[in-house]
C-alpha cells in the first residue's frame, strides 16, 4: 500500500534552484537531511494532493504561464502578509494578488525556473496578552550601583535615573544605594526588597574580564544572587550589570553605540512592577474555585 508521496519540481539553472529553495525555507518548509547541493527535499506540517480540471479561477497572468500545469504549487499559510514581504525582499515577480471581503489573501508568484506558486491564507488573530505599562507614577524604585569601575557605572546610573524620570517616577520615589563592587549587589538588593517599600530594584555594575578565573566566579555569583533575591522576595529585580571582555565593550553599552543598559534596566523595572501588579490583580482559576466552594450555601437538613 501507499507509503509516501513525493512530487518534484525542476529548475534548469543552479542559481534558480538556490533561490527557490531559499524562498521556500524562508516561509517555513523544512529541509530534509537527505538534501544536497543540487536536490532539496522539503516538508510541510500538512501535505495534500489536489487533482483538478483547470478552472478559470486563476488570473490570466497565471494561466498564461501554466502551459505545463505541473509547474504550479499551492501553499496555504497562516501569515500571507509576511510571506508576501519575504517575496518582495527577494524581488520575486508577483503575478496576481487579491484580498477577499473576509480578509483572506491570495497571490501568485513566479519563482526562478518558471515555477508558479499560489499562496493563500488569512492572518491569525493576535492572542491577547497581559503586559506591564511603562508608567512609573506612584511607584518607588531602589537603584543599587557598584562603585567599582565607576567610570562606567556612573553612566549607567545616570541612564537609569533618566529612564525612571521619563516614565513618570518622582525624584522622592527613587533611592540610590552604592556598594563597593558588583559582588555586594545581591545582598543589598535583597535587604531593600525585604523591606517591601519598593516596587522594583535596579541592579547596576560593571565586570571586565581579566587574566584569571576571578571574572567567571564573580559573574556567576552576582547573576545567581540577583535572580535568587527576586524569586524569594517576589520583588522584580532589573539586571543592569555589564559583563564585558573589554573596556571598549563596556563604554559602548554605557551610552554610546550600544545604548545605555542602565536606561534599559530602568524601563524593564518599570514594566515588571506594573506587570506584577496586573498579574496579582487577576484571580487564578484555583482561587475562583476555592471562593465558589466557600460561598456555596449549605444544604439544610430536613
Amino acid at each position: 500500500m501507499l507509503k509516501s508521496l513525493h512530487i518534484g519540481r525542476y529548475t534548469s539553472k543552479s542559481e534558480d534552484f538556490r533561490k527557490t529553495v531559499e524562498f521556500l525555507t524562508a516561509i517555513g518548509l523544512e529541509r530534509s537531511a537527505v538534501s544536497d547541493g543540487s536536490s532539496a527535499v522539503l516538508s510541510a506540517p500538512l501535505g495534500l494532493l489536489s487533482i483538478n480540471a483547470l478552472p478559470p479561477k486563476y488570473a490570466p497572468e497565471v494561466l498564461d504561464r501554466l502551459k505545463d500545469v505541473a509547474q504550479l504549487m499551492v501553499l496555504e499559510v497562516t501569515n500571507p502578509d509576511d510571506v508576501f514581504t519575504i517575496a518582495e525582499k527577494m524581488k520575486l515577480k508577483v503575478l496576481a494578488d487579491s484580498v477577499s471581503n473576509a480578509g483572506r489573501r491570495s497571490f501568485s508568484l513566479e519563482l526562478p525556473g518558471e515555477i508558479v506558486v499560489t499562496v493563500h491564507g488569512e492572518p491569525e488573530a493576535p492572542i491577547a496578552a497581559t503586559e506591564g505599562k511603562l508608567d512609573a507614577k506612584g511607584k518607588r524604585f531602589a537603584v543599587v550601583v557598584s562603585r567599582f569601575n565607576g567610570f562606567i557605572t556612573e553612566r549607567l546610573l545616570a541612564g537609569a535615573l533618566d529612564g525612571l524620570a521619563r516614565a513618570g517616577a518622582a525624584e522622592k520615589d527613587m533611592r540610590v544605594v552604592r556598594v563597593p563592587g558588583s559582588f555586594e549587589i545581591p545582598s543589598v538588593a535583597r535587604a531593600l526588597a525585604a523591606q517591601k517599600k519598593y516596587d522594583a530594584i535596579i541592579c547596576l555594575g560593571c565586570l571586565l574580564r581579566g587574566g584569571t578565573a576571578h571574572y567567571d566566579v564573580i559573574v556567576n555569583e552576582v547573576t545567581r544572587g540577583i535572580g535568587q533575591s527576586a524569586q524569594e522576595t517576589r520583588v522584580p529585580h532589573a539586571f543592569g550589570v555589564l559583563t564585558c571582555d573589554t573596556l571598549e565593550q563596556a563604554v559602548d553599552r554605557a551610552g554610546l553605540k550600544m545604548g545605555n543598559k542602565g536606561f534599559e534596566a530602568a524601563l524593564a523595572a518599570v514594566e515588571m512592577a506594573n506587570l506584577k501588579q496586573a498579574v496579582s490583580a487577576q484571580p487564578s482559576a484555583l482561587s475562583k474555585a476555592r471562593k465558589s466552594k466557600t460561598t456555596r450555601p449549605k444544604k439544610r437538613k430536613p
